[in-house]
């Protein structure tokens, strides 16, 4: 096991194994080429994406079918290939939120989901041809229970 500083959750010990790739970065943050995807606890709809090289760069990220279980994305050919997907449903699905007081405010980004394969290796896309946006606000969904995950929250203006 390794130790490192997180955000949200002081310092935590995780498995190598656990540790997300993304050989492109993430939009705005090329240089970070390694995270951990680590839940609040609760329900398993919100979730805290940790750099590994800078504790304090984290973002929140929600399961995006929780809110809307006919989110469709369809990844381009070449990302599947990046992923060695053969299909959509082949890869975990995480979109990134900004959250807000009141939390009914919150936006949330359908338009450049994560993307994780069974490997780990992980990618954030723009979708193409799609009706979804980079900010949907909470409210327009039918909201999940965040009750249990109140005891961490993330707090007002987080990251997206």
């Amino acid at each position: 096991m390794l130790k490192t500083d997180t955000k949200y959750f002081g310092e935590i010990a995780y498995d190598p194994e656990d540790v997300l790739s993304f050989p492109r970065g993430l939009f705005g943050f090329e240089k970070e080429r390694q995270f951990l995807l680590l839940p609040f606890s609760g329900n398993g709809t919100l979730f805290c994406l940790q750099s590994l090289s800078e504790p304090s760069l984290a973002f929140i990220m929600m399961d995006p079918f929780s809110l809307n279980p006919d989110y469709n994305p369809i990844p381009q050919p070449d990302e599947l290939a990046e992923l060695d997907a053969k299909s959509p449903e082949d890869l975990a699905y995480y979109v990134m939120c900004v959250v807000k007081e009141p939390v009914s405010e919150s936006t949330v980004n359908l338009r450049c989901p994560v993307m994780i394969n069974d490997a780990g290796i992980s990618i954030q896309v723009i979708l193409e041809d799609t009706a979804y946006h980079m900010r949907h606000v909470l409210s327009e969904f039918k909201q999940p229970d965040f009750s249990q995950e109140q005891d961490q929250n993330p707090g007002e203006g987080a990251p997206c």
